[in-house]
């Protein structure tokens, strides 16, 4: 998980982007209380081009604004980490597309448990009022989760076939 130089540049634009991709108006309201950001999306691609230490930088860092501004739930910081952390991992063997999505399974009980204990704990909400709102909250994530990695899969195609990045072991 050695970390290279040469990659900070990337890791700190990606982390900057997923920050500004959780602002509105660039996340969008599109029902009371239902904001769709892409936050995800420059997670999804530092991880599978800077690689596993990227990707956790990529996640936590990007995931200052989100989880101190705007929702206030600081365990955000460490879903998205592992978001960023799990992605490289599946991108050895499978491409964005695919590596986004199963980086998300792997991330949802964590999003799952921590909300839910944010609800129950800090929100004073019962458990089934919990529940309620935990659902439709997983719903926008993992509908998020997936545009972000077909997007994922298009943006580091073109980076690679141009040249932009260079192709890494093991990533498709």
């Amino acid at each position: 998980m050695a970390l290279r130089t040469r990659k900070l540049p990337l890791i700190a634009f990606m982390a900057a982007l997923a920050n500004i991709l959780s602002v509105p108006p660039i996340a969008v309201t599109v029902a009371p209380g239902v904001i769709v950001h892409f936050t995800q999306l420059p997670i999804l691609i530092g991880g599978i081009l800077a690689g596993p230490s990227g990707g956790l930088i990529t996640g936590a860092v990007g995931g200052l604004y989100m989880s101190l501004v705007v929702a206030r739930i600081p365990f955000i910081i460490g879903g998205l980490a592992i978001l960023g952390l799990a992605v490289e991992f599946f991108s050895k063997r499978f491409p964005p597309l695919f590596s986004g999505v199963l980086a998300w399974l792997v991330q949802a009980p964590y999003v799952a448990v921590t909300d839910y204990v944010w609800f129950i704990l800090f929100l004073r909400r019962a458990p089934n009022e919990a529940w309620i709102a935990l659902v439709p909250i997983m719903a926008v994530l993992t509908v998020e989760a997936v545009i972000s990695s077909a997007l994922a899969e298009v943006i580091v195609h073109t980076l690679k076939k141009a040249g932009i990045v260079q192709q890494t072991s093991g990533s498709k």
